[in-house]
């Protein structure tokens, strides 16, 4: 019986750890990003939440980005590129995606990987009064964007 308190005050301990580490990464590194080009994709600009410059023996001079994107209730993107490779999680709401010409619908929960350089015609919030939240992630050559508005497209 002795054991138990002593496992579960360890166990409390890893937990308060993680818990620190994980805020620690989205509250003290967490940093926003303005770029004019991102203004032109959405209303609300995309939010850099986290951004680390890799250089290991496998990643050398790889930039990893996790991006919060933001639309109003029925909000829709203009046509853009990722020039890196996407990964995707929606975090809130229903968004209605269109790459490479197929449409795609997402819900809170749902992932996606998307290939460098395919069109987005555009992204739009199915929802007349909630927001939809997504998260982006991005890896890619470090200093390279990881979105291009698409010329002459909404």
């Amino acid at each position: 019986m002795a054991i138990k308190p002593c496992l579960k005050h360890y166990n409390m301990k890893k937990i308060a750890l993680l818990t620190f580490i994980t805020a620690s990464l989205f509250t003290g590194i967490a940093r926003a990003q303005h770029n004019p080009a991102h203004e032109e994709v959405t209303a609300t600009p995309p939010k850099v939440i986290f951004s680390k410059l890799l250089n290991t023996p496998s990643l050398k001079n790889q930039e990893f980005k996790m991006v919060v994107v933001t639309f109003a209730p029925g909000e829709a993107s203009s046509g853009h590129r990722h020039p890196i490779p996407t990964f995707g999680y929606v975090l809130e709401g229903e968004l209605e995606s269109t790459f490479e010409g197929k449409v795609y619908r997402y819900k809170a929960g749902d992932t996606f990987y998307e290939e460098p350089d395919g069109l987005h015609n555009g992204t739009r919030n199915v929802s007349a009064d909630k927001p939809a939240r997504l998260l982006a992630i991005f890896i890619g050559d470090a200093g390279k964007p990881f979105l291009v508005p698409e010329k002459h497209s909404k």
